[in-house]
């Protein structure tokens, strides 16, 4: 579903995000990216949508080799790929059901395609009651799940969640965290970049931990800080 192989970025400025990284994500996983700030976790995810293009190295995304891409073949892949960001990205001025729909909208879908799923997408998300409010009349966890019904309105294979709780209290938290889970049990691959120590501990997925663009460890049903459960820490 996911691979990348050897995969270095190095920005314009000289910093390098991402150091001949090796990293393989399966069909359906659910994969936390744990690390300190400036460990290189929202740059891989801006690699996986073609945000950012490696500097060397091959990312291939559900058989599509991403960095070979031209920028006009971008959007398909944006279909099967929905990215969430910490801070929710909403359009002010339109409402719920706005929001999600122009996600279907600028992909050129027709109106009834969009009738159809958007209201699938906020009852999945809760929303269906406030699809007429605009995002300054919800709270934090209300615009994240609106931001999350946009996401998965194309129906993609992969979520990306760059901090998706980082803005968020703890009971919202917790509702963010089992919306993603419950849409992981219906087959996506989600993949959260979080700082959130509590939400990795208490949900035991897999863990990969990065510092200075490398992963330096990868446990199955693990910890924000490896190697204090059951499972095997592999280094890389």
């Amino acid at each position: 579903m996911i691979e990348l192989r050897s995969v270095s970025l190095t920005y314009p400025n000289g910093v390098r995000a991402i150091d001949a990284l090796d990293l393989k994500i399966g069909k359906g996983e659910f994969v936390f990216l744990v690390g300190h700030s400036g460990t290189g976790k929202s740059s891989l995810l801006r690699l996986l949508y073609r945000e950012q293009v490696p500097s060397s190295g091959d990312v291939c995304v559900d058989g599509v080799a991403v960095h070979r891409m031209r920028a006009g073949a971008v959007p398909r892949l944006r279909r099967n790929v929905g990215v969430v960001f910490q801070d929710f990205k909403l359009l002010g001025g339109k409402t719920v059901w706005e929001n999600v729909a122009f996600a279907l909208q600028v992909t050129g879908a027709k109106t009834r395609d969009v009738m159809r799923q958007v209201p699938r997408c906020l009852d999945l998300v809760g929303l269906s009651q406030k699809s007429r409010m605009f995002p300054h009349e919800l709270s934090g966890g209300e615009q994240q799940r609106t931001a999350i019904a946009r996401a998965l309105v194309n129906n993609p294979k992969i979520l990306l969640c760059d901090e998706p709780t980082g803005n968020l209290d703890p009971s919202n938290t917790t509702e963010i965290m089992e919306l993603l889970q419950r849409i992981n049990t219906k087959g996506t691959t989600v993949v959260v970049a979080t700082h959130n120590q509590a939400v990795v501990d208490r949900m035991r997925k897999r863990v990969v931990r990065l510092e200075n663009g490398r992963i330096v460890g990868d446990e199955e049903r693990g910890f924000y800080f490896l190697g204090l459960g059951q499972g095997q820490v592999l280094s890389g």
